[in-house]
């Protein structure tokens, strides 16, 4: 037994993986995502709900379906597993936020910040969210190691079948 072990530390015989997701960075991270998850869908909503009857204008629809996303997303973070594909999507819908805003106003992006303190709050929470969800992608093991691990401790659980039993 090493001195770090003896202290509380980690055993390094086991496997990182095997913490799961409720290792304290886990946790931070995961709270940091959902948290700008929802702030960004409530952004996107907040700018969305005026606008959805001009007809022009598809953005309004598009912010609607991806704050619901976003939401859903959030959900899932917080009571699924550790799911690399999640926290996949978690980081795209972000991103395409963002990507959206930089696409839509081009070289005016600068000016449209200055312009609009709600686009400020979305930009700043897309960033934050995308980073945090791809930090949780990359501490999360692969999805086929999650499967396992939920099938074996759905095995333990599990009385066994009496023989006599038909």
């Amino acid at each position: 037994m090493s001195a770090d072990t003896a202290l509380g530390g980690a055993d390094p015989s086991r496997d990182e993986g095997a913490a799961g997701r409720d290792t304290p960075r886990k946790r931070l991270l995961r709270w940091v995502a959902v948290q700008a998850a929802v702030v960004a869908a409530a952004v996107h909503l907040l700018w969305a709900w005026p606008r959805l009857g001009s007809p022009p204008d598809a953005r309004p629809y598009l912010f609607v379906a991806g704050s619901a996303l976003a939401v859903a997303v959030a959900v899932a973070t917080l009571r699924a597993g550790e799911y690399r594909r999640l926290y996949a999507l978690g980081a795209g819908t972000l991103g395409t936020f963002l990507g959206g805003f930089l696409a839509w106003h081009g070289t005016g992006a600068a000016a449209a910040l200055a312009a609009e303190p709600l686009a400020v709050v979305a930009v700043i929470v897309e960033v934050v969210g995308f980073a945090a969800y791809l930090a949780l992608f990359r501490l999360a093991p692969p999805t086929s190691v999650v499967v396992e691990r939920r099938e074996a401790d759905g095995a333990e659980g599990e009385p066994e079948a009496d023989e006599g039993t038909p």
